[in-house]
């Protein structure tokens, strides 16, 4: 991140906020700004919870003793700005830098804008560990995106970007993703009980259509998730069982004392004995992929659109690039699109107003149900896609996004250093009066332009950002959008959602998700 100088400081136009029309509202610095920026105050003052010798402030997320729970991290983050204000350090955890907490949106985009084009993102030691040195021998000096930084991650970014970015590379995966969500409804039709409710594991079966629709775009295959009666030992299931694992234990690994740094614990092992299975069948699959493409006419291969895979694996003539790549959509993407559907089809059971707009609009959209979905048709779902952000907006399925910094930098009139890890949670932003007019309201319409039925008011664009923002912008993320985009509208079309049972409350797992049985009543339209 670059540090302007003081001049410069002083004559930038700073947006501090934007109407629902995406009309500016700039302010020109104040005298108090720009003393705060030539004369910064130490990084010792900043406010927070103060350490205790030996211990620091690890003891705080201690079983028993501690005043804060690493599964009530949301919590938490709400809390420390309720106690300390809108930049907060949390220091002295053992084994790793001091987190900052920013929750001014101004200051978040300050430091976006400035972060250069190979941004750190808080490093993820436990992955960073089992790349470089545990499965050295395999990752070598381009590990991937996730849990990489610096020249090795721009790098690898640079080589498989394009591919997956690319309009095309998303348009080829409509029609496929559509079958595997029609599949998935009919399961669930398959699984209501005599209530017409979905039973208490249904989280799991959302988990079996996310997999299978990441095996499809990420190793060009169906992995047979969507099968009735998988057994616990089928490798679908084997397969959501270790995401689950590596991504719900990284708070655990990273947040409390880590032992494992030094010897194999047995939180440890197991990580490791995930990430292994994980790539093992990575390789299957690539490798089954490779022999496909050899067997595949060469005029038929040139006529079709290629599949995301041949891309990469034409490109880069090497399977391990697309391995690593494949690797990076499964692990991040099965628990993060998985539990943001939860909250998303939670939200719609309890705004039964609001999803009753939805329905509207897809009757308008799609007269008939059996219509096949093409792009110009999802376009036009405004209302649908401004649900699924307000949803994010209120319940960030993604607590926060982070930055590690690259040179001291001042930031709210303090002079942070270097090495230490700045927190933007956008779950509390999001939700800030500040940024957000009538912010505790549950309004899709805030997204949607006027000439759409939007409503006007502030939305700060940097109070809710799911994806990230900027050259470490979620890789997978117009994937993800197609996903649900077409489950909600297949889902949605046909049935109408119902939740009967005790409220639920939100906890953090990896993601942030409701935290119990989705017993969804599920109705035919």
């Amino acid at each position: 991140m670059t540090t302007p100088s003081s001049s410069s400081y002083a004559t930038t136009v700073c947006p501090v906020a934007h109407n629902i029309n995406g009309t500016n509202t700039e302010k020109i610095l104040n005298i108090e700004e720009i003393e705060q920026f030539t004369n910064p105050l130490p990084y010792s003052e900043v406010p927070g919870p103060k350490p205790i010798p030996i211990l620091g402030n690890t003891w705080r997320l201690m079983p028993i003793i501690g005043q804060y729970s690493i599964a009530d991290i949301g919590k938490l983050s709400f809390l420390l700005r309720e106690t300390y204000g809108d930049i907060v350090k949390f220091s002295g955890l053992m084994g790793r830098p001091d987190l900052l907490f920013i929750y001014d949106a101004d200051e978040i985009e300050k430091c976006y804008r400035n972060e250069g084009p190979t941004p750190f993102r808080p490093s993820m030691p436990s992955l960073v560990k089992y790349k470089s040195v545990v499965r050295k021998d395999f990752f070598g000096d381009l590990p991937g995106v996730v849990g990489v930084h610096g020249e090795q991650w721009r790098e690898f970014r640079s080589r498989v970007q394009k591919p997956i970015l690319q309009l095309s590379t998303v348009r080829r995966y409509l029609a496929p993703l559509e079958e595997v969500t029609e599949e998935f409804i009919l399961r669930c039709q398959q699984l209501l009980d005599d209530n017409m409710e979905l039973p208490d594991d249904f989280d799991n079966e959302i988990h079996k259509w996310s997999l299978e629709c990441i095996g499809r775009v990420a190793l060009d295959t169906r992995l047979g998730c969507l099968k009735p009666n998988l057994s616990p030992d089928s490798e679908p299931q084997q397969i959501i069982n270790a995401a689950k694992y590596a991504l719900r234990n990284v708070a655990t690994l990273e947040l409390k004392a880590p032992y494992w740094r030094y010897f194999p614990t047995p939180l440890w092992t197991k990580y490791v004995n995930n990430m292994n299975f994980f790539v093992e069948v990575c390789m299957k699959y690539i490798k089954d992929a490779k022999q496909r493409m050899k067997s595949k006419d060469q005029e038929k291969l040139n006529d079709v659109e290629p599949s995301l895979l041949e891309k990469v694996m034409r490109t880069e003539k090497d399977d391990k690039i697309a391995t690593i790549m494949a690797l990076d959509l499964i692990l991040v993407g099965i628990d993060t699109i998985s539990m943001a559907v939860c909250s998303i089809l939670y939200q719609l059971a309890i705004h039964p107003t609001e999803q009753e707009k939805l329905y509207e609009e897809l009757i308008k959209i799609l007269p008939d149900p059996n219509i096949p979905l093409t792009i110009s048709l999802l376009d036009k779902m405004h209302y649908l896609k401004a649900f699924i952000k307000e949803v994010f907006r209120t319940h960030s399925t993604v607590i926060g996004n982070g930055r590690t910094l690259q040179e001291d930098t001042i930031i709210s009139g303090y002079k942070i250093p270097k090495g230490v890890q700045v927190v933007f949670p956008t779950l509390v932003t999001g939700n800030m009066e500040e940024y957000v007019t009538n912010a505790n309201e549950f309004k899709p319409e805030r997204w949607l332009k006027s000439n759409q039925g939007g409503i006007d008011g502030k939305l700060h664009p940097y109070c809710s950002l799911p994806y990230g923002f900027g050259a470490r912008m979620c890789l997978g993320r117009r994937f993800a959008d197609l996903e649900m985009q077409v489950l909600l509208a297949k889902l949605l079309r046909n049935y109408k959602l119902e939740y009967h049972h005790k409220p639920l409350k939100y906890a953090v797992t990896f993601m942030y998700a409701p935290d119990g049985p989705l017993k969804f009543k599920m109705m035919k339209r």
